[in-house]
């Protein structure tokens, strides 16, 4: 799975996680155990990481929270320590981007079929 349709909706049981989603979420579950995620994380955060790095499948309301998180957070793409390299990194706001499935769970997110839309 490349490419941020893989994973689309399964027929009942709602959209798979494609590999790379997975993968950003398993590095945040090791953030997140080796204390990086900051005191304003959130369980549902953490649920939410937990739920991707399985590759368990999600809901309509899940993509639809995914696509609102990374809207909201877009901005935390510019502190320091969002990107490899940099001082901090990773940064809380890296941690819980990365629980929402990273920049390939923002693509991912957006490309699937909600029903109704």
């Amino acid at each position: 799975m490349s490419d941020a349709s893989d994973g689309d909706k399964d027929d009942d049981s709602g959209h798979r996680p494609p590999q790379k989603v997975q993968e950003a979420a398993q590095r945040a579950v090791k953030w997140i155990d080796e204390g990086k995620a900051g005191k304003g994380f959130t369980d549902t955060g953490e649920h939410r990481a937990h739920q991707l790095a399985d590759g368990q499948t999600v809901d309509d309301e899940v993509i639809k929270k995914m696509r609102a998180y990374f809207k909201r957070h877009a901005v935390d793409s510019s502190a320091e320590g969002f990107h490899g390299g940099e001082d901090g990194y990773p940064s809380p706001g890296r941690v819980a981007w990365d629980a929402w499935g990273g920049d390939p769970g923002r693509d991912w997110a957006e490309s699937q079929k909600i029903d109704g839309e």
